[in-house]
């Protein structure tokens, strides 16, 4: 299986890395990912500048081939299955996502983005997601059992499959519950405060985001804040 990883939290991120190292008992593994943060990119693809694609020669899991790119996670699932590999991927693996992507936050995720555009150039895609936090226990004990779960089951043309890992200790972890549905709601309420009013007369905003967990039963949002992996299946043109 010829298997290409992205992210949106970089190349040297943690999380691809350990992505990385997962997927490689899984096939061959072809690295392509931003050369730094582009979270909340979304679906967004460069069009009206050039693209650089450099070899990443101190990747840190032996026998992947890597790279690093200049564009949008969106940009490494195009360029790197249309030109960086010598054949188009079998699958493509985003994240892992330093942070959940979960409910109406999808809609912002560039990991998310990144699995849109595979399904848009026909490929099997699977994001995946953990806590914003240092404890990976769940994350590390059940990606392979997932991905072994998921490879064998490409969607229909526009889905992919989303995956979000609890960031709570092995021993709080519940299991994992697959056929989620996505949920309406969202884990930050964000308002927006001034801070500062400028000399020509513009205001200057700064976001700020209200933590929530209000949530809906047998959704991704649930299934998380009850300490569950939480696997389900977007539609890449809505919910």
């Amino acid at each position: 299986m010829r298997i290409l990883i992205t992210n949106d939290d970089g190349i040297y991120s943690d999380g691809i890395v350990r992505l990385a190292k997962a997927a490689k008992d899984f096939g061959e593994v072809w690295v392509v990912a931003p050369e730094s943060q582009r979270s909340a990119a979304s679906h967004s693809i460069t069009l009206h500048d050039t693209i650089d694609i450099y070899l990443c020669d101190d990747f840190p899991i032996d026998g992947v081939k890597a790279y690093y790119c200049s564009g949008t996670p969106g940009d490494c699932v195009r360029v790197g299955g249309l030109n960086v590999m010598p054949q188009k991927p079998d699958v493509v693996l985003s994240g892992i996502n330093y942070g959940y992507n979960v409910a109406s936050d999808i809609q912002y995720s560039a990991t998310c983005g990144a699995a849109f555009e595979a399904a848009f150039q026909g490929y099997h895609a699977i994001a995946l997601s953990e806590g914003a936090c240092d404890c990976h226990e769940v994350t590390d004990k059940y990606i392979k059992q997932v991905l072994k779960e998921l490879l064998d089951k490409p969607l229909e043309p526009g889905l992919v499959h989303n995956v979000n890992f609890p960031g709570c200790t092995l021993s709080e972890c519940k299991g994992i519950l697959y056929d989620r549905k996505i949920s309406r709601g969202m884990f930050f309420k964000d308002t927006y405060d001034v801070v500062e009013e400028l000399e020509d007369g513009g205001i200057r905003y700064m976001v700020n985001g209200h933590y929530n967990e209000e949530n809906e039963p047998d959704t991704d949002f649930r299934a998380i804040t009850d300490n569950y992996v939480s696997v389900g299946v977007v539609n890449n043109i809505g919910f």
